[in-house]
């Protein structure tokens, strides 16, 4: 797997990119299989996601999520983060 461009959908349903999913997590991408995992910096695996090239593939797929920046904080206070 490699890291490249483009989108997945993250546990509380924001659009982030793979290149920045923030949270100091990091994202390989598999483009043929459409599949994120994201990971720790050790390498422990937190989520998985189906990737997406564009916004608009997004939109395609019947998904309403808005794209957040890394800096977005992943969870909340509900869910003890």
């Amino acid at each position: 797997m490699s890291t490249s461009e483009g989108f997945f959908i993250d546990w509380d349903g924001n659009a982030r990119s793979v290149d920045d999913p923030g949270g100091g997590y990091l994202c390989e991408t598999d483009r043929v299989a459409k599949y994120v995992a994201v990971t720790t910096k050790t390498g422990t695996l937190v989520h998985e996601g189906t990737f997406y090239k564009t916004m608009d593939d997004i939109a395609k797929a019947g998904i309403k999520a808005g794209f957040v920046p890394g800096s977005h904080p992943w969870g909340s206070k509900e869910d003890g983060f």
